[in-house]
């Protein structure tokens, strides 16, 4: 059987202008899987979504990896969904960004504030009850990457391949894999790691989850470097 590596993207730049950048951080963050690959893994192929931070996660993975790597196909369909617009449904008034920036500091810790007002508005989008006030659905979420699935397996055609995306996705995989609930499905997004990797075992239709997670690359060169935001 064959290896899809599906690797969640290096740490994006939150509080910045441009969040779907790779920070500092995030650009050695591939660096050092780079290098953990570099032993491990010849890919026939590299697929990602086509968000900034896909693309740098690779870029950074292959200043690590220190060889020619093929050139990264983008599948739309392994972008991240719209956590913007997910949030602003929540908290309409944080469309405003200078809104929310002073929110956020009136909490001793504003990340944290952020997170718990990200993962109630997470709550609401996937309950299904409101719909119509999205672009995507949370049904329609999982059906885009499911098929982008699909898609890469054909492609990669019994070929080990490397994948850069985002945490929704790699949920949304293991909740197909594994049959899990929608709530199983958000504990299983809010663990994981930046640059982690989750390996699937795949022949033809076949598909299994071998590994979920596995951030060992970092903690074995820099444990400073984990980061689950």
């Amino acid at each position: 059987m064959a290896t899809i590596y599906l690797v969640r993207h290096g740490q994006a730049s939150f509080g910045k202008e441009n969040y779907d950048q790779l920070s500092k951080r995030g650009w050695e963050q591939g660096k050092v899987l780079g290098r953990w690959l570099a032993d491990k893994v010849e890919p026939g192929a590299i697929f990602g979504g086509n968000l900034q931070r896909h693309r740098e996660t690779v870029e950074a993975l292959a200043t690590g990896y220190g060889a020619a790597l093929p050139d990264m196909q983008v599948l739309e369909g392994l972008n991240e969904f719209d956590h913007i617009e997910v949030v602003e449904r929540l908290r309409p008034e944080w469309a405003d960004k200078q809104t929310m920036a002073r929110d956020l500091a009136s909490f001793p810790k504003p990340a944290r504030a952020f997170q718990m007002a990200f993962e109630k508005a997470v709550k609401r989008w996937v309950s299904g009850e409101y719909d119509d006030e999205y672009a995507e659905t949370w049904q329609g979420f999982k059906q885009r990457v499911n098929h982008a699935l699909d898609q890469l397996t054909e492609m990669a055609d019994g070929a080990d391949v490397v994948v850069s995306t985002s945490g929704g996705p790699i949920a949304v995989i293991a909740q197909n894999l594994l049959e899990l609930s929608d709530q199983k499905t958000l504990e299983v997004n809010s663990v994981i790691a930046n640059t982690s990797v989750s390996r699937i075992l795949y022949s033809g239709s076949r598909r299994s989850l071998a590994v979920f997670n596995n951030y060992s690359h970092l903690e074995a060169e820099n444990p400073a470097l984990v980061t689950f935001r």
